[in-house]
């Protein structure tokens, strides 16, 4: 009798085939084409293919690969928010990589590399598909923030982040491993029901697997106190790395995150995950605000901003309800405007020997280049969470959700860690319209969209946190259906 093989369902893995197959296309073109700075518009237009994928899935029947990977309306949320951070990446990286003289074909396959690893985690059912998403993912971020050998920085940032993100993943595998040994799988739904099935309410080896998988989760979203690799890897990797990785790490830990609590560990340790979710985003926004405070690096500030911003995110989860996971998904797409687009300014900024920009570069921006310095202000005021920017909504979105679920409390920290936060983003804006220029206005990039890859990065974030503000009700409707 001839073994039947299995009937494998490759819907589900379409946008990662077509990125993945991309990146091995972009590095065979590597060996002959000589401008290199073709090869950034290869792996777009690969970018574009895979989110022209995603969409003709959507909003169609979720299908699974082998009980192991889905297509559900959150995976292809969430890769829509990994395409479009890095088209901005890449179109971000074009011009900057050129100015640097760091023009390098293996750049964009890595960058193409880490998103299939983003897109891989948001789809997982199976722990073992998140770690493999998520090596895939860190170790093409690692060698990126060292793309800049001439820079000891750059260096440093890459060996921090390669050491602490090791111990990281070390932590997530006896997670998994503890988590296999009290539920006999690595499925999230089979270790779902297992535990739901228990007749010991609260198994203490399972427990103890998800403790440690939210130690690795924390430090790839920037948990405090899991947190501290973040300003100095942001600071020390090129700025075009920064824009990416800041968003599509945090984004695909916190997609993975989402679904391993809410299908994994609910409702068995609901009550255990919601009172720690909280309490490390209540102790992450503030901490994350209160450093941010005394820093006059630009990056750096980003940095400890973007900590802040995961302390948000976190409330739509700990909320621990369909509305918090619309909330968390809408803040998700919202940041990745705005910090894409306020590094994406940062590296307009960044003079040719610099690797980072402090409060003094931005000094009277406004009179040397309006348009950038508008697009700046409008990023300021959308992180802050002034109505009616994008930034608003998202805010507003899961702090009523942590209202609702009876965390009130989080949601008037949140509140006023966002009116904390006014200072320092504020500081940025002072800058630019207060201060005198300390420069020649020729040393900026040119702000001409549609004439500048960087300045149609700059442009295109821009024009979503305005239009997405205005008109929230487009990306909510999409949500309803997730």
């Amino acid at each position: 009798m001839r073994p039947q093989l299995p009937t494998l369902d490759l819907v589900p893995l379409y946008p990662l085939l077509v990125v993945t197959g991309w990146a091995v296309l972009v590095l065979l073109a590597d060996l002959f084409v000589q401008h290199k700075r073709a090869l950034g518009y290869l792996a777009l237009t690969g970018v574009i293919v895979a989110a022209v994928v995603t969409v003709a899935l959507w909003p169609g029947v979720p299908t699974s690969f082998q009980n192991m990977a889905i297509s559900d309306g959150q995976a292809l949320f969430f890769n829509l928010v990994f395409l479009v951070t890095g088209a901005l990446g890449l179109l971000v990286a074009i011009e900057y990589l050129e100015r640097k003289d760091l023009q390098r074909g293996e750049y964009y396959a890595l960058l193409m590399f880490s998103l299939a690893g983003m897109i891989a985690m948001a789809a997982a059912e199976d722990l073992l598909i998140v770690f493999l998403g998520l090596e895939m993912m860190s170790v093409a971020l690692y060698v990126l923030s060292g793309s800049n050998q001439r820079d000891m920085s750059s260096i440093e940032a890459a060996m921090k982040y390669f050491i602490l993100g090791s111990f990281a993943s070390a932590f997530f595998l006896y997670g998994i491993a503890l988590t296999y040994a009290a539920a006999g799988s690595t499925n999230l739904a089979q270790i779902g029901s297992w535990l739901s099935g228990r007749g010991i309410p609260k198994d203490p080896v399972a427990l103890t697997g998800l403790s440690l998988l939210l130690v690795g989760f924390g430090f790839k979203v920037a948990l405090v106190p899991f947190h501290w690799w973040t300003p100095d890897v942001y600071q020390g990797a090129p700025t075009s790395v920064t824009a990416f990785m800041s968003v599509g790490a945090k984004a695909a830990g916190f997609a993975t995150l989402t679904r391993v609590l809410y299908s994994a560990f609910s409702p068995t340790f609901t009550t255990d995950w919601v009172t720690v979710a909280a309490v490390l985003a209540a102790v992450t926004m503030t901490f994350g605000n209160l450093a941010a405070l005394v820093q006059r690096d630009v990056k750096r500030l980003l940095g400890y901003s973007s900590i802040a911003h995961a302390g948000y995110v976190l409330v739509g989860i700990a909320a621990a309800s369909p509305v918090g996971v619309r909330g968390m998904l809408f803040y998700i797409l919202a940041y990745a405007f705005m910090t894409a687009g306020a590094f994406a300014v940062a590296c307009a900024v960044e003079r040719r020997e610099q690797s980072t920009t402090t409060l003094a570069d931005y000094a009277g921006l406004a009179q040397r280049s309006p348009l950038l310095a508008a697009a700046m202000l409008l990023f300021m005021l959308s992180l802050i969470g002034i109505p009616p920017l994008i930034g608003f909504w998202s805010k507003l979105f899961v702090f009523r959700a942590a209202v609702e679920a009876n965390l009130a409390w989080l949601a008037v920290l949140g509140v006023l860690n966002s009116a904390l936060s006014a200072y320092y983003y504020a500081g940025v804006v002072v800058q630019m319209y207060l201060r005198e220029p300390g420069r020649s206005p020729a040393e900026e990039v040119a702000f001409r969209p549609w004439r500048s890859a960087l300045a149609v990065a700059v442009f295109l974030a821009a024009a979503a946190t305005v239009v997405l503000g205005l008109w929230p009700g487009a990306v909510v409707n999409l949500l309803m259906g997730v």
